[in-house]
Protein backbone atom coordinates (compact mmCIF):
# COMPACT_ATOMS: atom_id res chain seq x y z
CA UNK A 1 0.00 0.00 0.00
CA UNK A 2 1.50 3.41 -0.84
CA UNK A 3 -0.23 6.31 1.11
CA UNK A 4 -0.09 9.84 0.17
CA UNK A 5 1.06 12.21 3.28
CA UNK A 6 -2.21 13.72 3.82
CA UNK A 7 -4.21 14.85 6.62
CA UNK A 8 -6.25 11.99 7.89
CA UNK A 9 -9.42 13.68 7.81
CA UNK A 10 -12.99 13.64 6.39
CA UNK A 11 -12.56 16.79 4.44
CA UNK A 12 -9.31 15.38 2.95
CA UNK A 13 -11.25 11.86 1.69
CA UNK A 14 -13.50 14.10 -0.10
CA UNK A 15 -10.51 15.74 -1.32
CA UNK A 16 -8.73 12.74 -2.59
CA UNK A 17 -11.62 11.20 -4.05
CA UNK A 18 -12.16 14.69 -6.50
CA UNK A 19 -8.36 13.94 -7.45
CA UNK A 20 -9.12 10.76 -7.52
CA UNK A 21 -11.94 11.50 -10.32
CA UNK A 22 -9.96 14.20 -11.88
CA UNK A 23 -6.86 11.18 -12.46
CA UNK A 24 -9.35 9.26 -14.14
CA UNK A 25 -10.66 11.50 -16.46
CA UNK A 26 -7.33 12.89 -17.49
CA UNK A 27 -6.09 9.12 -17.77
CA UNK A 28 -8.93 8.58 -20.12
CA UNK A 29 -8.05 11.85 -22.17
CA UNK A 30 -4.37 11.01 -22.70
CA UNK A 31 -5.59 7.22 -23.13
CA UNK A 32 -7.81 8.79 -26.40
CA UNK A 33 -4.51 10.90 -27.25
CA UNK A 34 -2.21 8.45 -27.36
CA UNK A 35 -5.26 6.27 -29.37
CA UNK A 36 -5.30 8.75 -32.19
CA UNK A 37 -1.68 9.76 -31.79
CA UNK A 38 -0.52 5.86 -32.95
CA UNK A 39 -3.34 5.95 -35.63
CA UNK A 40 -1.89 8.91 -37.13
CA UNK A 41 1.20 7.41 -36.97
CA UNK A 42 0.38 4.54 -38.75
CA UNK A 43 -0.98 6.26 -41.30
CA UNK A 44 2.04 8.58 -41.85
CA UNK A 45 4.56 5.47 -41.57
CA UNK A 46 2.12 3.77 -44.73
CA UNK A 47 2.27 7.19 -46.66
CA UNK A 48 6.18 7.32 -46.11
CA UNK A 49 6.79 4.16 -47.99
CA UNK A 50 4.54 4.96 -51.03
CA UNK A 51 7.11 8.34 -50.99
CA UNK A 52 10.11 6.56 -50.47
CA UNK A 53 9.47 3.91 -53.23
CA UNK A 54 7.51 7.09 -55.66
CA UNK A 55 11.11 9.01 -54.84
CA UNK A 56 13.46 6.33 -55.65
CA UNK A 57 11.58 5.33 -58.51
CA UNK A 58 11.81 9.26 -60.22
CA UNK A 59 15.25 9.72 -58.81
CA UNK A 60 16.45 6.38 -60.62
CA UNK A 61 15.01 7.33 -63.99
CA UNK A 62 16.28 10.72 -63.88
CA UNK A 63 19.65 9.08 -63.35
CA UNK A 64 19.32 6.63 -66.05
CA UNK A 65 18.31 9.33 -68.61
CA UNK A 66 21.09 11.82 -67.31
CA UNK A 67 23.77 9.13 -67.80
CA UNK A 68 22.41 8.44 -71.14
CA UNK A 69 22.26 12.03 -72.56
CA UNK A 70 25.97 11.94 -71.55
CA UNK A 71 26.43 9.02 -73.10
CA UNK A 72 25.49 10.87 -76.22
CA UNK A 73 26.69 14.34 -75.81
CA UNK A 74 29.53 14.31 -73.82
CA UNK A 75 30.25 15.74 -70.10
CA UNK A 76 31.32 18.97 -71.64
CA UNK A 77 28.38 19.50 -73.30
CA UNK A 78 26.32 18.50 -70.45
CA UNK A 79 28.65 21.40 -68.53
CA UNK A 80 28.10 23.97 -71.02
CA UNK A 81 24.05 23.25 -70.83
CA UNK A 82 23.41 23.66 -67.15
CA UNK A 83 26.71 25.92 -66.47
CA UNK A 84 24.77 29.16 -65.96
CA UNK A 85 22.03 28.28 -63.52
CA UNK A 86 18.63 29.70 -64.73
CA UNK A 87 16.59 29.18 -61.88
CA UNK A 88 16.98 28.51 -58.03
CA UNK A 89 14.59 26.68 -55.17
CA UNK A 90 14.40 27.69 -51.11
CA UNK A 91 12.09 25.56 -49.15
CA UNK A 92 9.25 27.96 -47.60
CA UNK A 93 8.65 26.08 -43.91
CA UNK A 94 5.03 26.35 -42.51
CA UNK A 95 3.57 25.11 -39.72
CA UNK A 96 0.58 22.57 -38.59
CA UNK A 97 -1.05 20.73 -35.54
CA UNK A 98 -1.72 17.07 -34.91
CA UNK A 99 -3.14 16.28 -31.51
CA UNK A 100 -1.01 19.67 -30.05
CA UNK A 101 1.54 18.29 -31.52
CA UNK A 102 3.24 20.86 -33.62
CA UNK A 103 4.46 19.72 -37.35
CA UNK A 104 6.80 21.38 -40.03
CA UNK A 105 5.28 21.65 -43.32
CA UNK A 106 7.73 22.05 -46.35
CA UNK A 107 6.94 23.62 -49.69
CA UNK A 108 9.18 23.86 -52.54
CA UNK A 109 9.24 27.18 -54.04
CA UNK A 110 11.58 27.41 -57.21
CA UNK A 111 12.24 30.81 -58.85
CA UNK A 112 13.14 31.09 -62.76
CA UNK A 113 13.79 34.04 -65.19
CA UNK A 114 12.41 31.64 -68.19
CA UNK A 115 9.40 30.29 -68.59
CA UNK A 116 10.11 27.30 -70.59
CA UNK A 117 9.84 24.37 -68.45
CA UNK A 118 13.61 23.20 -69.77
CA UNK A 119 16.01 25.66 -68.64
CA UNK A 120 18.96 26.11 -71.44
CA UNK A 121 19.42 26.15 -74.91
CA UNK A 122 18.35 23.00 -76.14
CA UNK A 123 20.22 22.69 -79.62
CA UNK A 124 22.49 20.61 -79.06
CA UNK A 125 20.78 18.78 -76.12
CA UNK A 126 19.03 15.36 -76.36
CA UNK A 127 15.45 14.28 -75.01
CA UNK A 128 17.17 12.05 -72.53
CA UNK A 129 18.57 15.23 -71.08
CA UNK A 130 14.90 17.21 -71.13
CA UNK A 131 13.26 14.02 -69.40
CA UNK A 132 16.11 13.44 -66.56
CA UNK A 133 15.68 17.48 -65.89
CA UNK A 134 11.97 16.96 -65.68
CA UNK A 135 12.88 14.10 -63.25
CA UNK A 136 15.06 15.27 -61.01
CA UNK A 137 12.38 18.45 -60.69
CA UNK A 138 9.60 15.89 -59.81
CA UNK A 139 12.23 14.35 -57.49
CA UNK A 140 13.10 17.26 -55.38
CA UNK A 141 9.42 18.11 -55.46
CA UNK A 142 9.02 14.36 -53.87
CA UNK A 143 12.25 14.46 -51.66
CA UNK A 144 10.72 17.65 -49.99
CA UNK A 145 7.11 15.99 -49.05
CA UNK A 146 9.08 12.88 -47.56
CA UNK A 147 11.49 15.36 -45.47
CA UNK A 148 8.21 17.03 -44.09
CA UNK A 149 7.04 12.89 -43.67
CA UNK A 150 9.60 11.56 -41.73
CA UNK A 151 9.61 14.79 -39.49
CA UNK A 152 5.71 13.88 -38.51
CA UNK A 153 7.33 10.44 -38.28
CA UNK A 154 9.86 11.25 -35.57
CA UNK A 155 7.49 14.09 -33.61
CA UNK A 156 4.86 11.96 -33.50
CA UNK A 157 6.63 9.62 -32.57
CA UNK A 158 8.12 11.43 -29.63
CA UNK A 159 5.11 12.66 -28.19
CA UNK A 160 3.44 8.91 -28.13
CA UNK A 161 6.28 8.16 -26.20
CA UNK A 162 5.67 11.16 -23.42
CA UNK A 163 1.90 10.20 -23.59
CA UNK A 164 2.50 6.83 -23.18
CA UNK A 165 4.66 7.64 -20.00
CA UNK A 166 2.14 9.67 -18.42
CA UNK A 167 -0.68 7.07 -19.47
CA UNK A 168 1.07 4.57 -17.42
CA UNK A 169 2.47 7.29 -14.42
CA UNK A 170 -1.20 7.96 -13.67
CA UNK A 171 -2.13 4.28 -14.35
CA UNK A 172 0.54 2.76 -12.20
CA UNK A 173 1.63 5.06 -9.49
CA UNK A 174 -0.82 8.14 -9.19
CA UNK A 175 -4.46 6.59 -9.50
CA UNK A 176 -3.52 3.89 -7.11
CA UNK A 177 -1.83 6.00 -4.62
CA UNK A 178 -5.09 8.30 -4.55
CA UNK A 179 -7.04 4.96 -3.69
CA UNK A 180 -4.92 3.30 -1.43
CA UNK A 181 -4.90 7.18 0.60
CA UNK A 182 -8.81 7.28 0.40
CA UNK A 183 -8.85 3.36 1.43
CA UNK A 184 -6.15 4.47 4.67
CA UNK A 185 -8.36 7.97 5.62
CA UNK A 186 -10.92 5.56 5.75
CA UNK A 187 -9.67 2.72 7.96
CA UNK A 188 -8.40 5.41 10.46
CA UNK A 189 -11.42 7.25 10.60
CA UNK A 190 -13.08 3.91 11.39
CA UNK A 191 -10.93 3.16 13.65
CA UNK A 192 -11.02 6.68 15.76
CA UNK A 193 -15.03 5.96 15.12
CA UNK A 194 -14.52 2.68 17.09
CA UNK A 195 -12.27 4.26 19.92
CA UNK A 196 -14.90 7.35 20.61
CA UNK A 197 -17.94 5.16 20.54
CA UNK A 198 -15.85 3.09 23.10
CA UNK A 199 -15.08 5.93 24.91
CA UNK A 200 -19.02 7.09 25.38
CA UNK A 201 -19.78 3.84 26.26
CA UNK A 202 -17.24 3.70 29.16
CA UNK A 203 -18.20 7.06 30.19
CA UNK A 204 -21.92 6.47 29.73
CA UNK A 205 -21.62 3.48 32.51
CA UNK A 206 -19.38 5.25 34.57
CA UNK A 207 -22.06 7.67 35.03
CA UNK A 208 -24.47 5.18 35.37
CA UNK A 209 -22.63 3.57 38.52
CA UNK A 210 -22.27 6.89 40.01
CA UNK A 211 -25.93 6.80 39.95
CA UNK A 212 -26.58 3.63 41.51
CA UNK A 213 -23.85 4.59 44.39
Amino acid sequence: MSVLNVNLTRIESINMKKSLNTAKRGHKLLKDKLDELIKKLLELVEQNQVLRKDTDKLLEEAYQNFMLAKAVMGEAAITEAFIIPKTSASVELGETSVMSVKIPEFKLSKNTNNSDKILYGFAYTTSELDLATEKFSEAANALVQLAENEKAIELISNEIEKTRRRVNAIENVTIPNYIDTIKYIGMKLSEDERASTSRLMKVKDMILENKKA
